[in-house]
């Protein structure tokens, strides 16, 4: 293990040379992995907060970049509702394969890597395109051995960071559903402690954010953890279950064991309330002072029921003074995706092509204004830059070169700046 200070108020239950029982005889390096959890480690310490939306895609993910976001969320929840190896349209309940997610952030990786090739073919190296990617591991997908294996699997695929969420795996749901069900304490932070063995035995700083949804969960696994009893009723199910009192305290009662496993807390709310939030990181970082926190600005919220336009514009500056470090949207590709596509299709239906010009529209103003660069969709996928593959192997002699000569070269043009613009066909 390396990154001794980076790890500083880490428990960790085994030793350097059991983890060296457990590597490979090879050496086999996690580049993305490793500088992304290095630069995210690096922002979340750097005195603001880091903002993020859910990616479905790697073109979401390459917008959000070049719009200015440092990092990118990877939900669950859109890989469950459309973007799983199922091929299935699923709800939030760890319904499909578990190594959905970890093909997703290859995908996101593999689509920022592209748009780094380009930028740097053409002299544009303003942007840092591998931005730190936070995964959703859900509950692990099963026991200690599954988390371990799902936490390799998402590392060699390039998260930055993974969260866990101390539900039980076979009965995982959304955070904003009914019916969860809690594992007890001492369940989730073994595994806790197999994922950050399994990032160790990997050699990389990867960021470990727990999860608890004890604010609004009410029933419970097994009353084993003492810690747990307080919160039981005494009845149980006719599953078997106990019922419990979830709660603000219940989640701060389990946060502050989870703590000196996890390197950011994070505890599932049911709406946007500052005073919970307040409660929340006051009681944290009375025991654990300076304990990075993160918050789910959740789409589940209906946030002007809760808040005024004020309070909706301060909300994340607020957050942030209390220590929430890192504060995201988790479904914000989802909901982007739909309003954009039923948009368009609602306006296209009514209207025909004047609909989609007038999308065409708006894309020439943002190439313009911002340079955003997906107007010119045969360049923004790489076909310039497998031009300039082709062109090194044959010497520049090859005919079959693919943007020159191209509907996109004679139709859309380049601005000043090196920005994309649109020109209309003369």
């Amino acid at each position: 293990m390396q990154h001794a200070n980076r790890f500083h108020g880490i428990a960790r239950p085994y030793g350097l040379e059991e983890v060296d029982r457990l590597r490979p005889s090879v050496r086999i390096e996690y580049t993305l992995a490793r500088l992304g959890a290095e630069r995210l480690w690096h922002l979340l310490n750097g005195g603001g907060f880091v903002r993020a939306l859910g990616a479905l895609t790697g073109n979401q993910a390459v917008q959000q970049v070049q719009a200015g976001l440092q990092a990118i969320y990877l939900s669950g929840w859109q890989v469950a509702g459309d973007a799983n190896l199922a091929g299935q349209m699923y709800p939030d309940q760890s319904l499909y394969p578990a190594n959905s997610v970890p093909a997703v952030v290859r995908g996101i990786n593999n689509a920022l890597l592209r748009a780094d090739q380009i930028g740097r073919l053409e002299g544009r190296n303003g942007i840092h395109w591998l931005a730190p990617i936070v995964a959703d591991a859900e509950a692990g997908f099963g026991g200690i051995l599954n988390a371990f294996e799902l936490m390799k699997a998402l590392i060699e695929a390039g998260a930055a960071a993974v969260h866990f969420e101390d539900q039980l795996s076979s009965a995982k749901k959304c955070g904003h559903l009914g019916g969860k069900v809690l594992v007890p304490i001492h369940e989730f932070v073994q595994k806790l402690v197999a994922a950050r063995l399994a990032a160790d035995v990997l050699d990389v700083p990867t960021i470990l954010i727990a999860r608890t949804d004890a604010d609004s969960a009410g029933l419970l696994l097994s009353d084993v953890d003492p810690r747990d009893e307080r919160f039981l009723t005494g009845r149980r199910t006719e599953e078997g279950f106990f019922t419990y009192r979830g709660g603000i305290e219940a989640a701060i009662a389990r946060t502050i064991a989870y703590a000196p496993y996890a390197d950011v807390l994070w505890c599932e709310t049911s709406h946007p309330d500052l005073d919970q939030a307040r409660q929340f990181a006051e009681a944290v970082h009375a025991r654990f002072p300076g304990k990075l926190l993160a918050y789910n600005c959740s789409p589940s919220f209906h946030w002007r029921k809760f808040l005024t336009e004020r309070q909706i514009a301060d909300f994340q500056e607020e957050l942030g003074t209390l220590g929430y470090k890192f504060q995201f949207v988790t479904l914000a590709g989802f909901h982007a995706l739909n309003t954009s596509m039923f948009e368009l299709a609602k306006e296209y239906a009514a209207s025909g092509m004047s609909a989609y010009a007038r999308l065409q529209e708006r894309e020439f103003a943002l190439a313009e204004a911002h340079g955003y660069a997906a107007i010119r969709h045969q360049k923004f996928v790489g076909t310039g830059y497998f031009d300039a593959v082709q062109a090194t192997v044959t010497g520049g002699r090859a005919a079959t070169a693919a943007l020159a000569g191209s509907t996109e070269a004679a139709q859309f043009s380049r601005a000043v700046n090196g920005d994309v613009c649109g020109q209309q066909p003369v």
